[in-house]
């Protein structure tokens, strides 16, 4: 009894702490994003971290030894203590005593659950052994572009031991694991004098007592690479340039892009819809414009966090850089059908009973010589990261080339990983996609009022956002309130230009790859009776609405129908398009030729699958451009009241007594571009709280 009182003040000090962040966890994430920050330490999302210390355990109020360690499907450079996992590690390593050998492997990531303390945080990743069973207080594994050209490296344990002398050991190529776990923690034990090694076709592991070791360790096999692959490489790591496949100027490279992308994403979203990402970058040029790059692409990427990203090979159109684009886009549809029947090929000869269904046969790169990279995934941070990810393999082949042969881990072992169990329950315990997923908007006039309320609604049902507006710093802050760059950016389009409107098309096309759905929402308004009403008024009018919208949908339906995925027009018209009501013609005039072209459009893109619908809003007062630049206060005198009261009395005169809110637009787009709606043509909502003169006849 007399140890009773410690321990319950042991309880209560643990019970104060509950919640903060123990002294060795903080270290180890600062650890961690110092790390993660620097993409020459390790990719976005690769790698993990741990350390190990002690706490007090609430309930026996002892002291007990933990490890901390990277979740699964975590980012260095982004950690934070939800991302940890906490383990107990006395429990953890005695799974040594029940392991059941390679054939069993899998079953100790299920049995890591046993391990964990109190509610463990994030899910155990699959190097959780790697981290608990080497004997070292901390422990860093790292997906450098530096170390996997050495563990990629025909001759890359003779290159480790020439470069790092014993103080890094070589690991031969193991699958991620229990069982590399305890190859690590063995050759460790074996080499005292060693920091760390080099993992073959992988990556490297290193460790230290405190955690500034750890990262010093770290940094210093990564830097010792890089320098020895600098000062050693052959002069052309990628053979001579080839001829005719050499970087356009840039303005012609962007001007084919532009024209191709939407025939490749056409093409890999054959399976499911993808996202797009472009990417012109010297070093993707350069490695395009070598004679190398055939040979070099066919061999695929080695390092499990790059091939899961990027599919294993990527789809390389070979012609030269100067080829034309009917004669470019006639060359992809043939490498695509072959490329499909490729990855079926390759998923067949190695899949078993227990493998899991094929994913997909689409490619995930496509390179063009002379032009760059597009990569794709269900969202844009998955498409750009997975471009940035081969970029990664083109500098992993550059330094194992330099140096020696590129040497990847073969097919097989590549298969195994990509068509894992335990990467499909990885995938599995991902998020249902939100409704509008992988499709990319354009909304014209949407800095403000009904624009931004539309554009902010789709990007939070999943969708990427393009927020044209005549006002590009307007635009490039509703951009940044939206979400970063993933999820939205911001261009100027003055929508009665012809050259403006298309560069907002193109920019769309370029930032995500192509475009889905389209809202002709940019307008404005005078209000003057007929007598009033000047040619100029009426022109001007005429070219933001009724011209505007047609330029908007022309360019937009060109990228709709190259990519054959359908898509949404929608035009954001008015009651005004059929109610006659005073002092507004010109403005009704140009709402009523939008909504004829709601009918003309869906008539004719019908047969591409491109629906084309319209929005009657009543008189949106709240947060619009139009009311506030005047047109509400003419229109308050038209009705004879105070310009504060015009939204209460546009409600008075509704059968439902409401005002019309920007939101409630909104709604109705996102419910036209719905999948409840996908045989829906030709329709004008009315959204308007019910106002009988406007009923659709």
């Amino acid at each position: 009894m007399s140890g009773t009182p410690t321990n319950l003040a042991a309880v209560n000090l643990a019970a104060t702490h509950l919640g903060a962040t123990n002294p060795t966890a903080a270290e180890l994430i600062a650890r961690s994003n110092r790390l993660g920050t620097d993409p020459k330490n390790t990719n976005y999302a690769g790698g993990n971290t741990s350390a190990k210390g002690t706490e007090i355990d609430p309930v026996t109020g002892e002291s007990v030894e933990l490890m901390w360690v990277k979740g699964s499907g975590g980012d260095l450079g982004t950690l934070t203590e939800n991302g940890l996992a906490v383990l107990r590690l006395d429990r953890m390593r005695s799974l040594v005593n029940v392991y059941p050998g390679l054939d069993r492997e899998d079953e100790m990531v299920a049995a890591l659950d046993y391990t964990l303390h109190g509610k463990g945080g994030a899910a155990p990743s699959i190097d959780t052994a790697m981290h608990g069973l080497v004997d070292a207080a901390h422990v860093d594994h790292l997906h450098p572009d530096s170390g996997i050209a050495i563990a990629t490296a025909a001759d890359g344990e003779a290159l480790t031991a020439t470069i790092f002398g014993d103080t890094v050991v070589w690991v031969p190529w193991r699958r991620p694991g229990f069982q590399l776990g305890l190859d690590i923690a063995a050759i460790k034990e074996a080499n005292p004098q060693a920091i760390g090694c080099i993992l073959g076709g992988h990556g490297i592991t290193a460790w230290g007592d405190t955690s500034a070791e750890a990262e010093t360790n770290s940094l210093f096999i990564i830097d010792t690479a890089a320098a020895y692959i600098a000062a050693h490489s052959k002069a052309e790591p990628f053979g001579p340039a080839l001829d005719g496949y050499g970087a356009l100027p840039e303005a012609e490279r962007r001007a084919k892009a532009v024209a191709l992308a939407p025939t490749i994403r056409g093409l890999v979203s054959t399976d499911r819809a993808q996202v797009g990402h472009f990417d012109d970058d010297a070093v993707v040029l350069d490695f395009l414009g070598s004679t190398e790059h055939p040979r070099l692409t066919a061999l695929g990427t080695s390092c499990p966090d790059h091939f899961l990203r990027t599919k294993v090979t990527p789809l390389v159109l070979d012609l030269p850089a100067d080829a034309s684009v009917e004669e470019s886009i006639e060359r992809l549809q043939e490498l695509h059908e072959q490329y499909r029947v490729d990855y079926q090929a390759y998923y067949d000869r190695h899949a078993d009973a227990a493998s899991p269904a094929i994913r997909g046969a689409d490619p995930l790169i496509v390179l063009i010589p002379g032009v760059g990279m597009f990569s794709y995934g269900a969202n844009k941070q998955t498409a750009r990261v997975a471009g940035e990810f081969y970029v990664n393999a083109i500098n992993v082949m550059r330094g194992a080339e330099g140096l020696s042969t590129y040497a990847p881990i073969d097919e097989a072992e590549k298969f195994r990983i990509e068509y894992w169990a335990l990467e499909e329950a990885k995938l599995a315990r991902l998020p249902k996609p939100k409704p509008l997923a992988s499709r990319v908007a354009l909304v014209t006039g949407a800095a403000s009022g009904i624009g931004k309320a539309i554009a902010t609604r789709l990007a939070a049902e999943g969708a990427c956002v393009v927020i044209a507006d005549l006002n590009l710093a307007n635009a490039q802050a509703a951009a940044a309130q939206i979400g970063g760059t993933d999820v939205a950016i911001g261009v100027q389009a003055n929508v009665t230009d012809e050259d403006q409107v298309q560069a907002s098309v193109d920019a769309a096309v370029l930032a995500f790859g192509g475009l889905d759905l389209v809202v002709n929402n940019a307008g404005l308004s005078l209000s003057k009776s007929l007598l009033e009403t000047t040619v100029a008024d009426w022109d001007l009018q005429h070219n933001v609405m009724a011209k505007g919208s047609f330029l908007v949908s022309r360019s937009a339906a060109r990228v709709l129908i190259d990519q054959k995925l359908g898509g949404d027009i929608v035009y954001i018209s008015s009651k005004n398009s059929v109610f006659a009501g005073p002092n507004n013609i010109a403005y009704s005039a140009t709402k009523a030729d939008q909504a004829h072209q709601v009918r003309l459009l869906a008539a004719e893109l019908g047969e591409h699958g491109v629906k084309v619908n319209g929005i009657n809003p009543d008189g949106v007062v709240r947060g619009s451009g139009i009311f506030s630049s005047g047109w509400g206060a003419k229109r308050a005198a038209v009705y004879g009241v105070p310009e504060e009261e015009l939204g209460a009395y546009y409600a008075q005169r509704t059968l439902l007594k409401r005002e019309v809110l920007p939101e409630n637009v909104a709604n109705a787009v996102f419910a036209l571009c719905s999948s409840d709606l996908s045989h829906t043509t030709g329709l004008h909502i009315p959204v308007d709280a019910g106002v009988a003169a406007a009923f659709l006849r």
